[in-house]
């Protein structure tokens, strides 16, 4: 009997695939349990619609980070922050700070995505990746000039 699995069941396979599976089992527990339907010509066209909209929704999202992308590739990020001798920062600035620094001009992007490996410790210009999306990285210039 085919059916369609409406959950993922361990030893069967992943939701939204289509299965062979015998009709004590899906009668006895997939459909008594609520993970699968009966393979039916609406379940299947249901389920092409839902992958079609799942994919067009993921294509969007990749084209709205790499638009995201080239805009903070052409941009800088000012911070000001207070330095002693040899342009060495008091403290230094975190991927929050730089996060802050964004929202400021009105660009929203979580702190986790900035991709710091250590905080920036000296005055000027620098090269920070930020991962948009599992498939779009960019680079971020930050300016860390001296605060009066």
């Amino acid at each position: 009997m085919k059916v369609v699995l409406l959950k993922d069941v361990k030893g069967q396979g992943k939701k939204g695939e289509i299965k062979e599976v015998s009709e004590g089992y899906a009668n006895n527990f997939l459909f008594a349990q609520g993970l699968a339907a009966p393979a039916t010509q609406g379940a299947v066209k249901q389920l092409d619609n839902q992958k079609k909209a799942e994919q067009r929704r993921k294509d969007q999202e990749k084209a709205d980070a790499q638009q995201l992308g080239v805009k903070l590739s052409e941009m800088t990020v000012q911070i000001k922050a207070k330095s002693g001798e040899g342009g060495r920062l008091f403290g230094a600035i975190t991927s929050k700070q730089i996060a802050e620094a964004l929202e400021k001009q009105k660009i929203v992007i979580d702190k986790r995505k900035i991709v710091l490996d250590d905080p920036i410790r000296t005055l000027g210009v620098t090269k920070v990746p930020v991962k948009l999306h599992s498939e779009v990285t960019t680079t971020l210039s930050v300016q860390v000039t001296e605060e009066k």
